[in-house]
């Protein structure tokens, strides 16, 4: 399906919808040893396929419990789970749900004022100057650095808009060539994306609030000044017309998942940058035309340009054709220091340049600083950095070397069950001039290239991974409805995966910076009463407790594994809202997951983040009232400005739905699920 079909397709209600139709087509070359295949060959597909691995690998999956507890022992096996708390029960509808015994409670929404000196929303008179001090639009990964007990910076990724439910009177946009945009509102939809940084504390009632008189309070966007580390920083290749050293970057755009790193600092990580880059040369069927482009291989690897935004008519820094290496200063982790509002965010570039879905951090056994980043593709790769040096106080630091000297690495899971972490290192194996790798530079600025070159494994969109203390890393794997039958292998094992799977890495010697270890599966998602779905959970699990599509995680103080979820528009294969739910990792419930809290309609789940000795926890809930709210019964339209499937959270006649973030507490104010 191309471009054109795509924006003509009326099942596609918005742009995020068909955006993320248009990512179904892979762009990887090299589908041959696919995660799928390696699972396939690991546990039998035959046995993958119908759900049941066999004695053997469904004890490892799941315990003894599996094969010999009787029916009567739900009540037992639910009542012995570290998650203690009465299960939500699933559904969909237009508000927000959270467990007996705990508050949910809106924190801020998209539009309300965080500086001082902002003013207050108005939906219906927005600007792009007002909008650079308010709350940006769809709010995904949430992080916290304290200050002081009860006292932080919250940092919230803003990802992407929607302008269909954003500007009044305006409707969808890309499938009519962003007729009704202009320069006001691209402007608007530039402030809009980013970062928020503000501070928050807790009250004597156990409250949270914005504190908006911080002077650090701000706002990062799509037009904020930023700098470069690494190798690939004052490159020719990052050179524009705008900034010929190549050493200074406007702002950060897609910000999906991210990171904290132990001193503090936040990570953004940079996700489907390709989408806003723009070209006026179109081929037959409707499709950017880069034939003539000089970096044509690479802008094919990454899909560039998506032309997903009107950005590129009224900015020509985002136009190919005017500037071709801007893409190239797009797809990285970028570094802030919460505290210091006059410290220009950093991209490091040694992290190499993909879609990056988060940037998860530990310190390693060795006294290594690890970030685990997946690149959000069908058919992409999962990596992780290993600094040079162990962290110390001297190196502690925003801008510090440990996120610009060291190794990165991409992982190819084999069949026998363990994992090899390839290095991406210029001049070892073919990563040569001959092969078109110059320098580490290039490395890092064409990283999807160099992974293909060392035969990584491609992989089923994998999204957050979650590194724990004892060598343990859980890697989401969201979904892959382009697998075909003849590309599943022993790590990626279902044909057409609508729901998702995830794995657990066990790293050798329990040391995050290892480069082998071991990988097996901790449960595929879906259904476990469709027999062809396929899908394993630890059979304790209620039909409230399974889920699909999972995407981002946490570890909280216990060690426990929480899991939230986002199925786009495909959530009317469950009927389920996305969620956040806790998973068991070990024991004779390993497996089996509980629902905690679940989204309005059209929503997505994101964050997760636990703060205060997990009495509290952050959600960040995204476009609520868009994705796939045609299958809401008694909707069953596409939702606009005027008319959207859900208000939330305002319920306001004159409100349009607005993404937010939530906090969750316990009711008698202790920890969390205990």
């Amino acid at each position: 399906m191309n471009r054109r079909e795509i924006l003509n397709n009326q099942e596609y209600g918005n742009k995020a919808e068909a955006f993320e139709a248009f990512d179904d087509i892979p762009t990887n070359p090299n589908l041959g040893n696919t995660i799928g295949d390696v699972i396939a060959r690991r546990y039998g597909r035959r046995d993958v396929l119908r759900g049941s691995l066999g004695v053997a690998a469904t004890t490892a999956l799941f315990g003894t419990t599996a094969l010999t507890a009787p029916k009567s022992a739900k009540a037992q096996g639910a009542a012995a789970s570290r998650y203690a708390f009465d299960e939500l029960q699933w559904g969909n509808d237009t508000t927000h749900h959270i467990a007996d015994g705990y508050n949910a409670d809106i924190l801020v929404r998209w539009g309300d004022p965080i500086t001082a000196d902002a003013p207050d929303f108005d939906v219906m008179n927005q600007t792009a100057a007002a909008q650079a001090k308010q709350f940006g639009y769809n709010n995904d990964y949430v992080g916290f650095a304290e200050i002081e007990p009860g006292r932080g910076m919250l940092c919230v990724n803003h990802e992407y808009t929607n302008e269909e439910v954003m500007f009044p009177g305006l409707g969808r946009q890309d499938n009519q060539d962003f007729a009704g945009m202009t320069k006001e509102l691209v402007d608007i939809e530039m402030a809009a994306h980013g970062g928020s940084v503000f501070e928050i504390v807790k009250g004597a009632d156990g409250k949270w609030s914005i504190n908006r008189d911080n002077p650090a309070n701000r706002r990062i966007t799509a037009e904020t000044p930023m700098t470069f580390s690494g190798p690939a920083a004052g490159h020719d290749r990052l050179k524009t017309s705008a900034d010929p050293e190549g050493m200074r970057v406007l702002g950060t755009i897609n910000n999906c998942a991210g990171g904290m790193t132990p001193w503090g600092t936040y990570l953004m990580a940079e996700e489907n940058f390709h989408g806003y880059f723009w070209t006026d040369k179109l081929d037959a069927d409707g499709d950017p035309d880069i034939s003539e482009q000089p970096e044509a291989a690479s802008m094919k690897r990454y899909g560039v340009p998506g032309r997903w935004y009107a950005w590129g008519k009224y900015h020509d820094r985002f136009n190919i054709d005017l500037e071709p290496n801007e893409p190239n200063r797009f797809g990285y982790i970028v570094e802030v220091d919460p505290m210091n509002p006059d410290a220009p965010p950093i991209k490091h570039t040694a992290l190499g340049r993909f879609r990056h879905e988060g940037a998860e951090t530990t310190v390693a056994s060795d006294g290594k600083l690890v970030i685990y980043s997946g690149d959000d593709n069908r058919f992409d790769y999962q990596y992780k950095w290993v600094s040079a040096e162990a962290v110390t106080e001297e190196n502690a630091v925003f801008g510090s070397s440990l996120l610009s000297e060291g190794t990165l690495y991409v992982a190819r899971f084999n069949d026998d069950g363990t994992v090899d972490w390839l290095p991406l290192v210029h001049g070892e194996g073919p990563l040569t001039v001959e092969n078109g790798f110059n320098s580490q530079a290039d490395v890092s600025i064409d990283t999807r290239l160099a992974a293909d070159l060392l035969g990584a494994t491609p992989m089923d969109r994998p999204e957050d991974a979650q590194p724990r203390g004892d060598g343990t890393a859980y890697i989401m794997l969201t979904n892959n409805s382009r697998r075909q039958p003849d590309q599943v292998d022993a790590a990626n094992p279902r044909p057409e995966s609508n729901f998702g799977h995830i794995i657990e890495i066990k790293e050798e010697g329990g040391n995050h910076s290892a480069t082998t270890g071991t990988w097996s599966i901790l449960v595929l998602c879906g259904d476990p009463d469709v027999e062809e779905v396929g899908a394993m959970w630890n059979p304790e699990t209620s039909d409230a407790g399974w889920f699909a599509s999972p995407d981002n995680c946490a570890i909280d103080s216990a060690g426990r594994l929480w899991i939230s979820t986002d199925q786009g528009s495909g959530w009317g294969r469950t009927g389920k809202s996305d969620g956040l739910y806790g998973l068991e990792t070990e024991g004779d419930l390993r497996g089996h997951s509980k629902l905690f809290f679940r989204c309005p309609v059209g929503g997505e789940l994101c964050g997760p983040y636990f703060a205060d000795e997990s009495r509290t926890l952050f959600l960040a809930v995204q476009h609520p009232g868009t994705d796939g709210v045609s299958a809401m019964v008694g909707f069953e339209r596409n939702s606009t400005f005027e008319d959207p499937a859900t208000r939330w959270p305002d319920f306001h006649p004159a409100m349009p739905p607005r993404p937010s973030v939530v906090v969750v507490t316990k009711e008698d104010g202790g920890v969390i699920a205990v």
